[in-house]
């Protein structure tokens, strides 16, 4: 397996990471953004993605965005392609890009917001700590990629304030991030299901 930086040799995948970021959406019944293969090929170009492949075939995906004037970077559309999965994958492709991240904004508060427990979970060991929205960027623009989200109508009823999503942040200035305990599921497991039934009630 590789995983590395993406360079314009790897722009033929961008039809296909579109199209599995699609898909595990259906399949997972959650809200995913949505974003264009002319939106990755432009992340690729730039180098600001990660990107794994076993054997030329692709295998996941990350991409950096900035925000905010470089005050926040955003690790975002982590997909890994349903032929990989279940092999710790998804994390070893986080860690990459978070790395990334830290080398080419340094100063740079990194976060993302996610409705998956299993990537809150790797945010978590990598480092990240949940918060609330209003610790996150205010730029129009970030919050505006959330409308091909399926729940962007509960983030604009609470004025961004909340969502399904849970934010997590990555704060360069804490000396220590890593956790040295272990992740407990039963928090943020609670969490989502108190936002579902506040969220998703029958109309």
């Amino acid at each position: 397996m590789k995983i590395v930086i993406a360079n314009e040799s790897h722009i033929q995948y961008a039809e296909i990471i579109c199209e599995t970021i699609k898909e595990s959406a259906k399949v997972r019944g959650t809200g995913i953004a949505e974003r264009t293969p002319e939106y990755i090929i432009k992340k690729i170009s730039t180098g600001h993605a990660v990107i794994a492949t076993h054997n030329d075939e692709f295998a996941g995906f990350c991409y950096i965005e900035i925000w905010s004037n470089n005050e926040f970077v955003v690790n975002s559309g982590l997909i890994v392609h349903p032929d990989f999965r279940n092999q710790g994958l998804a994390k070893e492709i986080k860690k990459r890009i978070l790395e990334h991240s830290k080398e080419l904004y340094p100063k740079a508060k990194i976060f993302g917001i996610t409705t998956g427990l299993a990537v809150m979970k790797i945010n978590y060991e990598l480092g990240y700590q949940p918060v609330t929205f209003s610790e996150l960027t205010t730029d129009e623009d970030f919050w505006n990629g959330c409308r091909t989200c399926k729940n962007f109508d509960i983030l604009t009823r609470t004025e961004r304030k909340m969502c399904l999503c849970t934010g997590m942040l990555y704060d360069p200035n804490h000396e220590k991030n890593i956790k040295q305990h272990e992740y407990d599921s039963k928090v943020l497991t609670r969490l989502k299901k108190i936002k579902q039934a506040l969220f998703l009630k029958k109309t």
